[in-house]
């Protein structure tokens, strides 16, 4: 059993990085001219955005009701808001926008690629709304520095598809990428002719998968990886490639997994 003095010692610990967690602003209702929905946007906001007037990188992520809290999320949370506490004990502390899926829209949303009898077809015009709507709101409402150097977009399964087109269709908005378990799979594997094709964006992209994915998953992965060297993306320096051996397609492991994605992405910003 442990004794009072190491339970204090350890009790004080995690206050300290629970002090470090920052804030959730929740922003309901958010119009969606572009697609004639509405949605809520949650945002993180750094604990030193308490104080000062310093402005600060902003990541856009998809799936916003999975990321910080398990009662609005669909299986679990990613734990994001202990992620972000641990980043900012390093010294990393980005603006964090997660953007709600509207649910029966979400296949279509997060692909501009239709996959016959799932859907897609209108993540251009979801990305319109993410860069001409979300993002000059935050832009407003928060001290952020909107250059696309600073500004950097993720997501995981359809939202890491999604996240992935972006950064190379947009490359004037988004300068970084996490892509975990991207459903590369989806719309016929269009998103490779994509990234063959398309200029090569400056910037940095992570990328991974779990091994417990499927082997489909995983050598789909592992071919977009080789891609994107192929492209000019260097491994260590502007791409970082991971293959989780215990990790599922599941929101937990995506969230332990981001941990280590977000030193990557928001070095030297």
């Amino acid at each position: 059993m442990l004794s009072l003095a190491r339970l204090a010692a350890r009790w004080r610990s995690r206050a300290r990085a629970r002090a470090r967690w920052g804030d959730l602003h929740v922003i309901p209702d958010v119009l969606s001219p572009e697609l004639g929905n509405r949605r809520p946007l949650i945002v993180s906001t750094p604990a030193s955005y308490r104080s000062g007037d310093r402005r600060y990188p902003v990541l856009y992520m998809q799936d916003g009701q999975n990321l910080f809290d398990p009662r609005t999320s669909f299986a679990g949370d990613w734990g994001l808001s202990a992620s972000l506490g641990w980043a900012s004990r390093r010294g990393i502390e980005p603006i964090v926008v997660g953007l709600y899926n509207t649910g029966p829209t979400r296949f279509n949303e997060y692909s501009p690629f239709v996959e016959p009898g799932a859907g897609g077809g209108t993540g251009d015009r979801y990305l319109e709304f993410v860069t001409r709507t979300v993002k000059p709101l935050v832009d407003e409402r928060f001290r952020t520095l909107p250059d696309p150097r600073s500004t950097g977009i993720a997501g995981s399964s359809l939202g890491g598809l999604i996240s992935l087109y972006a950064f190379f269709r947009i490359p004037s908005v988004f300068g970084f990428v996490g892509a975990l378990s991207p459903s590369l799979w989806f719309g016929n594997e269009a998103i490779f002719d994509v990234v063959a094709r398309f200029p090569r964006p400056e910037g940095r992209i992570y990328l991974d998968i779990g091994l417990r994915e499927g082997q489909r998953h995983v050598l789909l992965a592992r071919k977009m990886r080789d891609l994107l060297i192929e492209r000019g993306f260097e491994p260590r320096r502007t791409l970082r490639y991971l293959e989780d051996r215990d990790g599922a397609h599941r929101e937990a492991d995506w969230g332990r997994r981001f941990r280590k994605a977000l030193p990557f992405l928001l070095r030297d910003i």
